[in-house]
This record gives structure tokens, sequence and C-alpha cells, in this order.
């Protein structure tokens, strides 16, 4: 069990070359992620901020989105996203996401390592 005290948060500003702020609450350390995941994480981007477009290579990245709506890059398409909808970037593609919203954006990360 981990607690939020227990938890590192990191707050990133221009988060690969995003808007603003991106917030990242780091639910299990690397130890707890035994080298095969590389982030599980909740995720908030604050109204008009984003997370830039950027590759995953050797690993995949699932968000699910828990509350907030947001603009989704897959790599050349754009896509509207909300509380309950999961996107999924495989390896050796690229993603964004944009909160497009007047309230956070906020959801599960999940990295997959190959």
């Amino acid at each position: 069990m981990t607690t939020r005290e227990d938890r590192i948060i990191d707050k990133q500003q221009h988060m690969a070359g995003g808007k603003g702020y991106v917030c990242i609450d780091h639910l299990l350390n690397e130890q707890q992620l035994d080298n095969k995941c590389g982030l599980f994480a909740q995720v908030t981007i604050a109204a008009g901020d984003s997370l830039g477009y950027h590759e995953h290579h050797q690993e995949t990245e699932t968000y699910y989105i828990i509350s907030g709506q947001g603009n989704y890059q897959d790599n050349d398409q754009v896509y509207p996203v909300k509380a309950g909808d999961v996107v999924f970037c495989k390896d050796g593609d690229g993603h964004g996401i944009e909160n497009s919203g007047n309230e956070d954006l906020v959801f599960m990360a999940l990295i997959i390592k190959k």
C-alpha cells in the first residue's frame, strides 16, 4: 500500500513541448513496477494546458480518461476524448493530449515496456 504522502508527484512545465503544466502522481515507484512498466500514474492537465506530441519506442502507453475533456493526437489524427474513454499508443507511434475543457483533464497513464 502507498499513501498520497508516500508518492512522488511531479509538476512538469512544457512537457514534451506542450503548453503549461502537467501534474504526474506516480502511483507506484520503479521497484514496485519491477522494470516491466515505465509508468503507472494519475495525470492532471489544467484547462488550456497540454502534454505535447511524443513517440514511444520499445514501449506502449494507454490513457484511461477519468474526468474532463480533451483532444487526443494519435499520430496525424486528432480525436475528442472524455471521461470513460481509453486511448492506446502502440510501440513506434506517437501521441499527445490537450485539455480542451474548463475543468482539469484527469487520466490514468500506463507505460508497458516491450
